[in-house]
Order: C-alpha cells, then structure tokens, then sequence
C-alpha cells in the first residue's frame, strides 16, 4: 500500500510543481492486495496502472506529427510530398480523420509499371483533380465529377480514331486531342466522359455545340504528351494506396519491430493502438536510437525489485526509506532517502518543503500508506517525523488514524482462502548478497491462529517461488497486527537455516515475538546469515 500510495501521490506532487503538468503516470509493477484495493475504493479513486514492463515500445518513437493526404488528391500530389520531404510513407486519410490507407514509392511504382503492361489500362478520374496536375481551364464542367476510362488521343485521320475508339466499346474513353473540330464533335455526341483540348489559343471559341453535352471539357495549356502524363497522376490516391497494410502495434516492444522492419521491404509502416485507432507511423529512421523511457524509483531504490527493464530506464529520481542499493547512473539524479516509517512520509515531507498544501484529495492515501506501513504507528521503524505527518494529515482530511489503520488490517487477506503464490508475491523483494539471492514476502494478518491448516502449503510456494525467481533463499514474514508478533516461512536452504537465531518452532517455520518490520527488524538479520553462509553460485537459477 505504502509503495502503489506513494506513487500516485508523488506524481500528483510533480505534476503540480512542474509548468508542464500531467507528465507524471503513477505506475505499478504489480497487483493490488486486498487492503491496497479497498483504500482506492473507499476513497474512489482510480489505482496507478498496471505494468509489467518498461521495455521501449513503438509507442515510445511513433511519429504523430505527420503529413497525410486525403484519398481524393491525384498520385502527383503523393510523389511530390515524398519526393519534397523525403518521406518513406504517407497515412491516406478520408472523412472524420478515418485511416484508410498507405502510400508509399512502392505503391507508385507499381502503379506506373502496371500501365506498361497487358491491354490499354483503364483509369479513374476526378475531374477536381484535373485543376490541380494541370495548367488550364474548364470551358465546361459536367455534372459528373468521378468516372473510370481509357486515354484516348486524336492523331490519326478521323475514320482510323473512331474505329480505334469503337475498339474500346462499351468503354468511352477520355479524348485528348488539339483543335481537331470533327473529333470532338464525335465525342461530345457520344457522350464522352470529358474532351481534353490542347493548342487551344486564348480567345478562341470551341468549335463545336456543347449545350446538351453533360461531360466535361477543360484546356489544356500544355501540349498533348505533357497533358496525357499528367492526367495518368491525377489519378485520386485512393486508387493505389494499400487499403490493408501491414502495421505495428503501439504496444510491441521496440527492438522486436525493428527487427521486422529492417528484415522486410518496408521502408514505414503504420501504427494502431489495441482498439484499432490509427495512431502515426514509424519508419527505419525512427530505430536508429534506443528510447530510455524516464523513471523515477519510489519506496525501492535498486532496479531488482523494480517493474521489468528499470536496469534500461533512465534514472529521474529516488525516493525511499530502505537500505541504499541504488543503481549507477550517467547523470547527476536527485536522491531523498530518509530513515523514516513509510514512503508516503517522504511525499509529504516533499509537499512541506515547497510550501504547498497537501490536497484534500491526496491526503487520505499518504495517510493510509504510512499507517500501513508503520502498522499504525506501532512498527519500531515509526520516527517522530511519521507521527507529525499523521497528525497533519489527520486534520486534512478529517480522518482518524486509529479507525483508518483498523480499517485497512480489517481487510488483509485470510491466508486460508488465499492463492499462496499471489500471497508470497504481493509485497516481495529480493536482495542481492555477494553469490546469495534472496526474496522476503511479507503478508500482516490479524491472526495466526489458522497457520497449522496451511504451512505445508506455503512451504511448498516458497519452493516453488525460488524456483522460479532463480533464488537461493525465500521467506515469508506473516505479521499478526493486532498482537504484535511474526512467524517466519523458509524455504529449503540448509546453509541458511542452521544460521538463524530465531527460535524454531518446526521445519522451516520460526517464532518471531515483537518483529513487525521486515526493513529494520528482519532484514538486518538476514544480510548477517548471508555474509556467514558459504557462498556459492546460485543454482536455483540453472535448475
């Protein structure tokens, strides 16, 4: 409780101190124990997230800055924001921000080599679209904007064209064609979709009667080869994008889409988000640097016991009350560790000395944490410090400490009914001493009474829980808060044991009177037995 309270109100104090507020997530590494869960609930408010792990992501490099172009737009659009920003990709976007696609070179240049291929290719065609790719005017626009037809020009004697465009049948084509007055008769008579006049002098009339025509006719003041190439880019974007490409998720870990990206033909790919929300692209450019996601460490400074891939974050800060076992870090960091009861003391303490008041809201959590982790102001780790911290935040919030601290033990977990290894892992932490691992669980209940139905059982998950961890030695302090006394469970470890001082009740179970802290009353303890025990490598690990 102290650590998942502390979190949360630490970022809540950064981000008020900070210009720049909200740039500070609460996290936790683990889950909430039954105590931990009701305080959030009591007080309604939403528990720091949940994660496993702070390996960079594509998330943490996705590019959401970016150039888009809307479906409609003619391909010269696209191959000129490529070519101009030296883009590998282009999110096609529609209506409503809605993803519909990607464009890239590999897009284009299959769409221009598909033309060099087979029959006389068919094109759609937007008659926006001709404005923008083309020097001209429109002497008349039809009523019909969007159509798909062949390109036809107008350089042949009339009876070849028309049987050259029969071929065509039922197609119509797009007629190019410079001022060849029995041509574009025949195509405004058959209703082609539109006339494309090029050699058209300014001031002169077309020749021939459009009144009844309901396609379009535009000039074109470049000349007819000019004018056929552009036309083929007009072509809307929509019409050569990749509708489903493959993506990347913002949630896959960073080293392992860079890999796939670099093994494919992929120069960009994009982006969604778990419920499919187009969120930006990342392309090559963007794996060239490892991100180091910032992290600041509070009540706990060595990254063993932190969230998974804190020994790759970048260090911000340190906020603790245990022993220091900080990591090495490149740059100067700020380190406030003070031997007090509980890391919600040390946030208060922070909101104290930059004379702002603690919120209302805040207080009920640093109050909750330090009277969980002081076993209401009862564990000999309690300093005066804590106390005033209590009594303040007292009067914040209107709470009194003794009911609250009753509050929150009345909800510890019964180890009868509980999941042993969710019991053993919910406050763990692991101790590195020259070739011995160790791993201390502590769980407080407000009896023992029930220990003889499930020590078997607990025995044999702190077996499996040094199994799995890779450790040589793990325990589990079980505090009874209410008379004030601790048993504790070991595991098998034989050159551990024989060294323990505390009176033994049977295998692997000790009686521990008075020992309610697992940091000052315990631990000291146990980092003596580990100096004395022969030190070999661990071989938890390779079994």
């Amino acid at each position: 409780m102290d650590a998942v309270c502390s979190a949360y109100c630490y970022a809540d104090f950064k981000n008020t101190v900070e210009k720049e507020g909200g740039r500070y997530i609460p996290i936790r590494c683990g889950n909430l124990n039954k105590a931990t869960k009701y305080i959030f609930r009591r007080f309604k408010i939403s528990p720091p997230k949940l994660v496993r792990d702070i390996y960079p992501r594509v998330s943490d490099v996705v590019i959401k800055d970016l150039v888009t172009i809307s479906g409609n737009e003619p391909v010269l659009k696209a191959i000129e924001e490529l070519d101009r920003r030296t883009l590998s990709v282009v999110p096609v976007i529609g209506d409503n921000n809605v993803f519909q696609g990607i464009i890239s070179m590999h897009e284009i240049s299959r769409f221009l080599i598909s033309e060099s291929t087979g029959k006389r290719p068919v094109y759609e065609f937007n008659t926006e679209n001709f404005l923008k790719v083309l020097p001209g005017y429109f002497a008349k626009n039809g009523p019909k904007k969007s159509f798909k037809a062949p390109i036809m020009t107008g350089a042949m004697p009339f009876e070849l064209s028309i049987k050259r465009i029969k071929e065509l049948e039922p197609e119509k084509p797009l007629l190019v064609i410079g001022l060849r007055e029995d041509l574009i008769q025949y195509a405004v008579d058959q209703e082609f979709p539109a006339v494309i006049i090029t050699g058209f002098r300014k001031g002169d009339s077309i020749p021939v009667k459009t009144n009844r025509y309901h396609g379009s006719i535009f000039i074109s003041e470049t000349d007819t080869a000019e004018t056929i190439r552009l036309l083929r880019l007009s072509t809307p974007v929509k019409n050569i994008m990749n509708p489903k490409p493959v993506h990347l998720h913002a949630d896959d870990h960073f080293d392992e889409a860079r890999d796939f990206l670099l093994a494919s033909s992929f120069r960009g790919l994009p982006v969604f988000s778990d419920e499919n929300e187009f969120l930006g692209i990342v392309t090559r450019r963007c794996f060239i640097k490892n991100p180091k996601p910032a992290l600041i460490m509070i009540d706990h400074n060595e990254t063993d016991q932190s969230v998974e891939g804190a020994g790759e974050a970048e260090i911000k800060e340190i906020i603790d009350h245990h022993r220091l076992g900080a990591p090495k870090t490149v740059k100067p960091i700020y380190i406030y560790a003070r031997p007090v009861g509980s890391s919600c003391t040390l946030v208060y303490l922070h909101y104290k000395m930059y004379g702002i008041p603690v919120p209302k809201g805040i207080a009920p959590l640093l109050l909750s944490g330090i009277l969980s982790d002081t076993v209401i102001l009862r564990s000999p780790t309690t300093t005066e410090t804590d106390r005033t911290a209590v009594r303040d935040l007292e009067n914040i919030s209107g709470l009194n400490h003794e009911k609250l601290g009753r509050e929150i033990f009345s909800h510890s977990p019964s180890l009868k009914n509980a999941d042993p290894a969710s019991i053993i892992n919910a406050d763990f932490k692991e101790y590195r001493e020259r070739n011995l691992n160790i791993g201390i669980g502590q769980v407080e209940v407000t009896t023992l009474e029930d220990i003889e139905n499930i020590k078997e059982v607990y025995i044999t998950a702190l077996e499996n829980t040094a199994r799995e961890r890779g450790l040589n030695w793990t325990l589990l302090l079980v505090t009874d808060v209410i008379k004030q006394n601790s048993l504790l469970f070991s595991n098998t470890c034989p050159e551990a044991e024989k060294r323990i001082l505390f009176r033994k009740i049977e295998d692997h179970i000790y009686n521990l009177p008075g020992i309610l802290s697992r940091k000052k009353q315990l631990l000291p303890e146990v980092l003596r037995i580990a100096e004395e025990a022969p030190h070999k490598k661990n071989t938890a690990a390779s079994e």
